[in-house]
């Protein structure tokens, strides 16, 4: 029995590899998923941005503040996110579309994700994103400590969140088109 060529991760090296017909992901798609994400995660953030300065905020040296004080001082961090992770997340979203690692055709032309692409999505999506979170944090709190706190502590919550976030649109047809013949022109 003859061993299949493994598949590169940026695409087929051998022509066989290449489905003739490959199904394209809509750039709607990637919005979709990226607003989807964005207001799990802002709700995480904002959770875990008051959690944070409510019971540690104290311990690095930030001053007491009311409650309604860590409350905007949090709606500040998670608004602020929206911006900046639905442009992070549209373009992780737009390099993972070009990425045919651990990606299959099913039996009707669209592309079906495996684990191990969900898996290493998540994770290279949670770098870049607690990055954001942290220099947000900084910039908002102006404690490195809680700054870290808070990226740190998203790490573990959102992990979770984004890999069922993954695997929940993995099942969503919508967004990809069935691929056109090569050769075939647009009249």
């Amino acid at each position: 029995m003859r061993e299949q060529p493994e598949r590169p991760i940026f695409g087929p090296e051998d022509p066989r590899l290449d489905p003739p017909n490959p199904p394209e992901i809509r750039p709607a798609r990637s919005i979709a998923k990226a607003i989807s994400w964005r207001v799990v995660g802002t709700l995480d953030t904002l959770v875990l941005s008051f959690v944070v300065l409510s019971f540690l905020g104290p311990f690095f040296g930030l001053e007491e503040v009311s409650a309604s004080g860590r409350a905007k001082t949090a709606a500040y961090i998670a608004l602020t996110e929206v911006a900046t992770k639905l442009t992070l997340y549209f373009l992780h979203e737009r390099l993972w579309s070009r990425l045919q690692w651990d990606r299959d055709l099913d039996e009707e032309g669209h592309y079906r994700d495996g684990r191990r692409r969900s898996v290493t999505k998540t994770a290279t999506w949670r770098v870049v994103a607690s990055v954001d979170t942290m220099v947000l944090g900084l910039i908002f709190t102006g404690s490195l400590a809680t700054a870290i706190s808070i990226g740190g502590f998203e790490v573990f919550t959102k992990v979770a969140l984004y890999f069922f976030h993954e695997r929940s649109w993995a099942r969503i047809r919508w967004g990809i088109a069935p691929g056109v013949a090569r050769g075939s022109s647009c009249g």
